[in-house]
């Protein structure tokens, strides 16, 4: 009897979330499984893709070649059932080799807009400091309010919409800087660094394993296009109180007064902040953000988006440790 009582009390003390969050946490652990049926490693990398799914945000991969930035997207583009498109940015691509153009039909003498592969759910730019700024800027207005103006007419995206870049930052030649405009975009920037030893002996490991096999076919469908849209929708329902939203709003504007740091980071990373806190909320089986959710995310919403001084960057700072500096001086809420 006493065993029961105790049972019961405990059923009734158990934490349950106001918002089920249980079958988006599933599904992102099926993500994660079918992604390290090749990619070994690189934790954090999957962790901030799958966050900026969820966050409906787009995501620029910085690493140096060979570090699996153009694999691991192509992979994430096949856990989805979604429309998947690859642009290899070169300097000669013009805005029309992306967004499409009009092209005369002599049966109907009319023009006809063909579009270009950014109508797609998950678009892939390989190298996009490669183009020139005309054909960059193309992507503004599609990254920003998903959607393509072309001979006055407006084109909307189709839903889930995201874009993935990569950008080498050690060549320079050949290559033309993303402007600020640019940046400010992409909600994360993720730096991917060299495996370990231990990692980079699994990878020979299981690349002699491969033989004549295609390590992509191994990968299958896990969501849908439908139920990315039902997930998005639930982590905007995920709970954020208004201290912590104070303290996001406390770090962003510390960026703007520090005198290491040249440009500030712009209210749309707040914002950034705030659905990429939410969305590391919900991968963790949580229905509220905490202070750790915050700081987890303010990094690579923020690196990209802040410019170092050039004497602090002539000292070696990077954008990264001044950013961790200043969450470590905002004050945690309790």
């Amino acid at each position: 009897m006493e065993d029961q009582i105790n049972t019961e009390v405990s059923e009734h003390l158990e934490f349950k979330n106001r918002i089920d969050v249980s079958e988006l946490q599933e599904a992102v652990h099926n993500i994660k499984q079918q992604l390290k049926k090749v990619i070994v490693g690189q934790k954090d990398m999957m962790d901030l893709l799958i966050v900026a799914l969820l966050a409906n945000g787009h995501v620029l991969i910085e690493g140096v070649p060979g570090v699996a930035k153009t694999i691991t997207a192509k992979l994430l583009s096949k856990t989805m059932d979604v429309d998947f498109s690859r642009i290899q940015f070169t300097p000669d691509l013009m805005p029309s080799d992306i967004l499409g153009t009009s092209v005369f039909n002599a049966k109907t003498s009319d023009f006809e807009f063909k579009k270009g592969p950014i109508f797609s759910s998950m678009i892939l730019i390989d190298e996009i400091n490669r183009a020139p700024a005309k054909t960059q800027a193309a992507l503004f207005e599609v990254m920003e309010e998903k959607q393509v103006t072309i001979d006055g007419e407006t084109y909307k995206m189709k839903e889930p919409f995201i874009v993935l870049a990569t950008q080498n930052p050690i060549e320079q030649e050949g290559t033309y800087r993303l402007p600020e405009a640019q940046l400010d975009r992409f909600l994360f920037k993720i730096n991917i660094e060299y495996p370990t030893a231990d990692e980079e002996l699994e990878i020979i490991i299981r690349e002699q394993a491969l033989v004549n096999a295609d390590k992509i076919e191994k990968i299958e469908a896990i969501i849908t296009g439908e139920k990315i849209e039902q997930y998005r929708a639930l982590v905007n329902q995920i709970n954020l109180e208004d201290n912590l939203l104070k303290y996001i709003a406390n770090i962003v504007v510390n960026t703007r007064s520090n005198s290491f740091l040249y440009l500030g980071a712009s209210p749309r990373a707040s914002i950034a902040i705030l659905k990429a806190s939410k969305a590391f909320a919900a991968i963790e089986g949580r229905d509220f953000v905490t202070p750790e959710d915050i700081k987890r995310a303010a990094i690579p919403v923020l690196q990209h988006r802040v410019i170092v001084t050039p004497e602090r960057e002539m000292e070696g700072l990077s954008s990264k440790q001044i950013i961790e500096q200043i969450i470590e001086a905002v004050e945690i809420p309790r």
